[in-house]
């Protein structure tokens, strides 16, 4: 694969958890616009990798880029420009209560650098159609369900234009209908804007139902697999 086109990159890559080796000579490449799931059980390095990719954990060893930033270079003032270029998916909401969802919207923009009014609502506006919410962004979180304030997070991660959306179970907390909901929307995200997606999860009925490239994280190792049997 060609550097240029790698968003993720990492060379014999040695992953830790404070002084806990959680991941040994993890060799990764991922492409633009494409899509991976990653799996593997509860401990064995997923999350530990996600957070290494978006800067919560520093790289000790081995080479690594992610979204054109050298994770051996980066420091603490690097981070918000790194996090600009990715969006990042967690399976617990964490949407702010007390605002409005255009109003969540609107304080990620402004915490992220947006100053144009305009421009701004106009982002809001797609990010909101995309995820298929255009009418909600009235409405304040919890009179959401599940799947709306996760498209909502889904909403929250695009609206820098990232290179690379990092889900870590973004369907967790979700039953298996809206679950399905769920990934067919990041699927669409993925192909119809060429976001790279890297999506962790458990569920092995989502990897037979909408099959990608498959990452396990076993043994302390990266396994490469082409199709997994459920």
């Amino acid at each position: 694969m060609d550097p240029k086109t790698a968003v993720i990159e990492l060379e014999n890559v040695n992953i830790y958890q404070d002084q806990s080796l959680i991941l040994t000579d993890v060799n990764l490449r991922l492409g633009k616009g494409a899509f991976a799931y990653l799996i593997g059980k509860t401990g064995s390095g997923k999350s530990s990798l996600l957070k290494t990719l978006y800067g919560d954990l520093p790289l000790r060893s081995g080479t690594g880029r992610v979204a054109g930033f050298d994770l051996s270079k980066m420091t603490w003032k690097k981070i918000p420009a790194l996090r600009r270029k990715l969006g990042i998916v967690f399976q617990d909401f964490n949407l702010l209560t007390d605002r409005t969802v255009h109003d969540n919207l609107l304080f990620v923009l402004r915490a992220t650098g947006w100053k144009d009014k305009g421009a701004m609502q106009v982002r809001i506006d797609y990010t909101l159609d995309m995820v298929g919410l255009k009418t909600k962004g009235f409405k304040r979180p919890y009179e959401l369900s599940g799947g709306e304030q996760q498209r909502i997070i889904i909403a929250r991660a695009l609206l820098n234009e990232p290179e690379l959306i990092l889900a870590d179970e973004p369907t967790g907390n979700l039953d298996p209908e809206t679950s399905d909901d769920i990934i067919r929307l990041m699927r669409k995200i993925n192909e119809e804007t060429g976001t790279t997606v890297l999506m962790a999860t458990h569920d092995y009925y989502t990897l037979e139902k909408f099959p990608a490239r498959i990452i396990n994280c076993q043994n302390g190792k990266i396994i490469e697999n082409q199709s997994i049997s459920i």
